[in-house]
């Protein structure tokens, strides 16, 4: 394998032909050949080809040095070097996505107690406040360090708990998924709830009381007909029985012999 340094020179004839004077062996070596094939293949747009010797069409191992350039050129060009291009930026792609997600937390979550936004939606405080106020990170690292600088002999009882969790890489002391202002707004919703509850079963209760009184009101003036109606029909049998008593014995029969005739 020979690298072609020669400069080209255009003769009269129709074709173009190299000097070899200029040309310089450069794979007499197995490390030699990987040397020139890393430092020449790599760098060309077209492979090791744009280095290597230009062979002419006549010769016979033409097909063979233009399938070996083409191949050079595919694989290694065009496939390898994208592979090794895609696997670096798909890296650099995900590490960048982890970061946005990790900024993304930041800002929508709570450090301290790891509650989301929009837990304190429609709340008396505000995500903002909460993390301002109530869970300060700062506030939290500045008791941290108090603790560890301040001599033990006068920590109080919540420091010495605190300072005891913390030598024991213990975090149960964070308040992890709950806060103050979330606890006395969902006591006052609670209570609410129950008043608003209570003032439906008082509401309720009036009505099934209304309707208990109208239903008795019914049943009595039901009971009220029916005992009419029977009186009514106890007082025509009376009257038919005593009507009948009342026509003698011989009117009935001549009106009998009068209808016959």
């Amino acid at each position: 394998m020979s690298v072609d340094r020669s400069p080209r020179r255009c003769v009269p004839d129709p074709a173009c032909v190299t000097e070899a004077v200029g040309s310089e062996r450069a794979c007499d070596t197995l490390l030699m050949c990987i040397v020139t094939v890393m430092n020449h293949g790599l760098r060309n747009g077209g492979g090791v080809g744009d280095v290597l010797r230009k062979p002419s069409k006549n010769e016979p191992l033409f097909p063979a040095r233009v399938l070996y350039d083409l191949l050079f050129y595919f694989i290694v060009i065009i496939i390898v070097l994208n592979l090794i291009f895609g696997v670096i930026i798909d890296t650099f792609a995900d590490l960048r996505s982890e970061k946005q997600r990790k900024e993304e937390i930041l800002k929508t979550t709570c450090f301290i107690c790891g509650l989301e936004r929009d837990k304190f939606d429609n709340k008396t405080v505000s995500f903002e406040e909460h993390i301002k106020l109530e869970h300060n990170i700062w506030n939290y690292l500045y008791f941290i360090v108090l603790i560890r600088e301040k001599n033990r002999t006068d920590y109080t009882g919540p420091e010495s708990y605190v300072g005891l969790m913390i030598k024991n890489k213990n975090l149960d002391w964070f308040p992890r998924m709950q806060a103050m202002s979330l606890v006395v707004t969902d006591g006052d919703g609670e209570q609410n709830e129950m008043r608003m509850l209570q003032d439906k079963l008082g509401s309720t209760t009036k009505v099934v009381t209304t309707l208990t009184s109208q239903l008795n009101e019914l049943k009595e003036q039901m009971t009220e007909q029916r005992k009419r109606r029977q009186r009514m029909g106890f007082a025509d049998v009376q009257a038919g029985n005593a009507a009948a008593a009342v026509v003698p014995p011989s009117a009935a029969g001549g009106n009998s012999l009068s209808h016959q005739n």
